[in-house]
């Protein structure tokens, strides 16, 4: 038997390591400090979910809405975001090295103090008004088709070349 709703559910801490989630209804769900390492939650809705200090390490995320989600402290490196919906999510002091975010929407995102080195953002809807502070960023990154703002805090961000 499937279980592909779990909205509002309390997974906090949980072990959830390689889980099948693709698809799944997680809106409102707690997984903060979860292990979430290689799942897949492809198309999975994750709209304001809790995902803070949760382990995201090579997580399938694709197509995945994460509208609202707090995700500050969690590690996403290596994770594939591509076309996910990450409109006014929390990534403060989030690690998303090695990530890919091509084609995904971080309208309103918080990205103060995350880490995107050698992400691809290829095709990425970035905010206006972004506060980057204290945020590093890498030299490399693709951004082919990217729209980008102007109005960035940039205030103690490192440029890694």
């Amino acid at each position: 038997m499937e279980i592909k709703d779990l909205k509002w559910v309390n997974l906090s801490e949980a072990n959830l390591k390689g889980a099948d989630l693709q698809g799944a209804n997680l809106k409102g769900v707690d997984l903060k400090n979860a292990d979430l390492l290689d799942a897949n939650l492809e198309s999975a809705d994750l709209r304001g979910a809790d995902l803070r200090g949760s382990n995201l390490k090579w997580v399938n995320l694709s197509e995945a809405n994460l509208e609202g989600a707090n995700l500050t402290d969690a590690d996403l490196q290596g994770a594939n975001l591509e076309g996910a919906n990450l409109k006014n999510a929390d990534l403060q002091g989030a690690i998303l090295k090695g990530s890919n975010l091509k084609n995904a929407d971080l309208q309103g995102a918080i990205l103060k103090g995350s880490n995107l080195s050698g992400s691809n953002l290829e095709g990425t809807i970035l905010s206006v008004e972004w506060n980057l502070e204290g945020t590093i960023l890498s030299v490399e990154w693709n951004l082919e088709g990217t729209i980008l703002s102007v109005e960035w805090n940039l205030e103690g961000t490192i440029l890694e070349k």
